[in-house]
């Protein structure tokens, strides 16, 4: 899907030859005596389109209308022209027009947006149009081809609408590969999708293998994948963009490409949704994507353990103790905890970089879930200004987290008598227990954890892959640039 910023007004949006026209109206619309203006006024006037804030109705279609170059507009409100109220109406109107055959679209602001509107705006055509078809034996994908985006004073928001293009494109690339069915992502095929992302400007990368891995001790993670045919994979990507000296930002993603509980066997029903375990390795590999396209001026490392959690006959049990990478002993109580014992690893070697912060991103527990819904990741910081930092690039580009506490107290429940630490604790705070245990291998940087197991992907009907939390990370990247205290 290609975009386009170009700069017009709503009596210009007439002229626009496409195959839609969606024209956004704020509260604060005044009608002037251009086409497409008189025929809002009628539909306001008459009850059949709403623009109060809070009350987003349904779009206005009209086909064919005199003086207008486009066949189909579609009129929409969006309240006070807020970023939530532009998805929810661009996401109605795309919905309304793209079984109508439509290549060519075009969004028109008539009113100047704000920058977090636009790009509310771009991201929420993408997400209403995407079509996943990697596996299917004749694919029908999206038909929208091109989107223009037309406002008044474009390039006073052009750095937001290339952030936006930018989210997109990483965006749907995680999505791409955390919809994949666990047979189509394996950690190897990951593993190629990491060396492709190589390709592109200033990323290189390094694949680990099983006795690479042995021989840096990583005991957790090979304990993980011991129970499944498949090899291991530990994925090393780096976008450099700026000086040697300066230290990268450090994104860890949990990869388990199919976790089956191992002994600790999930039940049956929605298992295969446990394909969608390795959306933090999917949101690391998007971000990277997405630092291709914008070529910011900073340093990036991506670290992804990835295996499958399976059953075999060599499969870590219950009871067993594994040595991590930092040496600390590990209690495996309960082997459907396996996301921590391949992320504690990873985050040991992260210390290698020096980094100015660490961010791991994980569906680490059912816990989250419960605790949050599909709306906010679950955000566990002791550092308070980093903590803020993602908090606000959360809220700036849509990507909403939730701080959650990382009291001491909490850990107690990981003691044991036969390790130093237990990878469970009982189910009373599970989400937070894990970040507690996950802490234990963070003291020597500032370092973050995001719990997106209940934003990572939609259940039910609308099965798939969010892509989230891309556009925070991105956001986060590109905005905080200062070392942590």
């Amino acid at each position: 899907m290609n975009f386009e910023l170009k700069t017009f007004d709503i009596s210009g949006a007439a002229n626009e030859k496409c195959d839609a026209l969606i024209v956004l109206l704020s509260q604060s619309f005044k009608p002037g005596k251009d086409v497409l203006s008189i025929l809002a006024a009628h539909a306001l006037k008459a009850g059949d389109l709403e623009t109060k804030p809070g009350k987003p109705g349904r779009p206005l279609v009209l086909y064919r209308s005199e003086g207008v170059a486009c066949s189909r507009v579609v009129l929409a409100g969006v309240g006070d022209g807020s970023a939530k109220e532009v998805r929810q109406a661009v996401a109605a109107a795309v919905a309304a027009v793209k079984g109508s055959s439509v290549k060519k679209l075009t969004v028109c602001f008539a009113d100047l947006p704000r920058e977090d509107a636009v790009r509310a705006a771009v991201m929420a055509v993408a997400e209403a149009s995407y079509v996943f078809t990697t596996t299917k034996s004749k694919p029908e994908g999206r038909a929208i081809q091109r989107v223009v985006v037309g406002l008044p004073n474009s390039p006073k928001v052009k750095p937001a609408f290339d952030r936006a293009v930018a989210a997109v494109t990483g965006i749907e690339y995680a999505k791409e590969w955390a919809n994949r069915p666990a047979n189509h992502a394996t950690p190897t095929l990951l593993a190629g999708a990491a060396r492709s992302l190589a390709k592109l400007p200033n990323i290189k990368c390094q694949v680990l293998g099983p006795k690479e891995v042995a021989k840096l001790a990583m005991g957790s993670f090979l304990a993980v994948a011991q129970g499944s045919d498949e090899p291991l994979r530990f994925i090393v990507l780096r976008y450099d963009g700026a000086a040697k000296s300066e230290a990268p930002t450090v994104l860890v993603g949990k990869g388990i490409t199919f976790d089956s509980g191992g002994i600790s066997i999930k039940p049956a029903p929605e298992m295969d949704e446990m394909k969608f375990d390795m959306s933090g390795a999917a949101s690391v590999l998007g971000v990277f994507r997405a630092l291709a396209e914008l070529k910011p001026a900073i340093n990036v490392v991506g670290l992804i353990p990835s295996c499958e959690n399976l059953l075999s006959g060599r499969a870590v049990k219950p009871g067993d103790v594994v040595t991590s990478m930092s040496g600390q002993t590990i209690e495996i109580l309960n082997t459907d905890a396996e996301g921590r014992l391949v992320l504690c690893d990873a985050l040991t070697y992260a210390e290698r970089f020096k980094p100015r912060a660490v961010v791991d991103i994980a569906t680490l527990t059912g816990a989250c879930m419960i605790a949050l819904g599909g709306v906010r990741s679950g955000l566990f910081c002791a550092n308070d200004e980093l903590a803020r930092d993602l908090l606000a690039a959360g809220e700036s580009s849509s990507d909403l987290g939730w701080r959650m506490p990382l009291d001491d107290d909490y850990a107690e429940g990981l003691k044991t008598n036969f390790a130093d630490v237990a990878n469970v604790a009982g189910r009373a705070g599970g989400a937070i227990t894990a970040a507690k245990f996950l802490q234990r291998f963070t003291d020597k940087f500032p370092w973050a954890h995001l719990d997106i197991a209940g934003t990572a992907w939609k259940s039910g009907t609308a099965k798939g892959a969010t892509g989230r939390p891309v556009a925070l990370l991105l956001e986060y990247l590109l905005t905080s640039a200062n070392p942590y205290k």
